[in-house]
């Protein structure tokens, strides 16, 4: 389902995987759904763009169902525009694509099928989709979960549910109720998409929420540390503490 020659590269590399079948190649959204309709796929490779209707007006379709076949995004992107991807737990191939990280996404989704996790899946795709679409308003659009990826599993993190975020190189570890979990995005990438109104950076390396900040007190010349309702303690940044003063009243 991606351009031509897109397809025969990707054709050829896919013949190295015995395992795994093609059941047909398309050159549009409109014949990728006549050839749904016809096989039950395990699998999608789907290029973003696309003649006359692009490739995530095919996935919108596809999500509605209950169990969705698993999409492999292929994309000319630069890494930047691939962040939602991995923010949402999708699995997508850069173009051009090498063979070692085919095999990387054939792996993921194998792992993916054993698992049978073809419904959380769904409400990560549909959730990367409802991020995606047009804004309707000017209003921002804050996020309200995170899909987090693990061998061969999704789960939707509720971010009502974190308490705090750290951060650990380009992984953020998302503090909630008796566990840490860890998913691939920078701190300052995450800051972008978290509603003000509910969480406040506090330090370079630490995201709360507001409504768990209980007190603060001075650890020395410029340190501060804020202790959560929760009972961990965070690091403040002299920068942040008259703006942490004021929400907390």
């Amino acid at each position: 389902m991606t351009k031509c020659r897109g397809r025969v590269n990707l054709r050829y590399a896919l013949a190295e995987h015995s395992d795994w079948q093609i059941v047909a190649e398309c050159a549009n959204a409109t014949s990728a759904r006549e050839a749904l309709a016809q096989h039950a796929v395990d699998v999608v490779f789907l290029d973003i763009q696309m003649p006359n209707e692009s490739g995530l007006g095919l996935a919108r379709s596809l999500a509605q169902q209950n169990e969705p076949p698993l999409i492999i995004f292929v994309t000319a992107y630069h890494a930047y525009a691939v962040e939602a991807f991995e923010v949402h737990a999708l699995d997508y191939l850069l173009k051009p694509f090498d063979d070692e990280r085919l095999a990387q996404s054939l792996t993921r989704a194998r792992a993916m099928l054993a698992q049978r996790q073809r419904q959380n899946y769904g409400q990560a795709l549909r959730d990367y989709l409802d991020h995606s679409a047009p804004e309707k308003s000017a209003a921002p659009q804050y996020w309200q979960q995170i899909s987090v990826r693990s061998v061969g599993q999704i789960e939707c993190i509720k971010l009502e549910k974190v308490r705090w975020f750290s951060a650990a190189g380009n992984y953020v570890e998302m503090h909630l109720a008796g566990r840490v979990v860890l998913h691939r995005q920078t701190i300052s990438q995450l800051l972008n998409h978290l509603d003000p109104q509910a969480f406040m950076r506090v330090h370079r390396g630490a995201i709360v929420r507001i409504a768990q900040a209980q007190s603060l007190r001075v650890v020395g010349d410029g340190c501060y540390v804020l202790r959560l309702e929760c009972g961990d303690e965070v690091a403040v940044s002299e920068r942040y503490v008259q703006q942490l003063r004021a929400e907390m009243g």
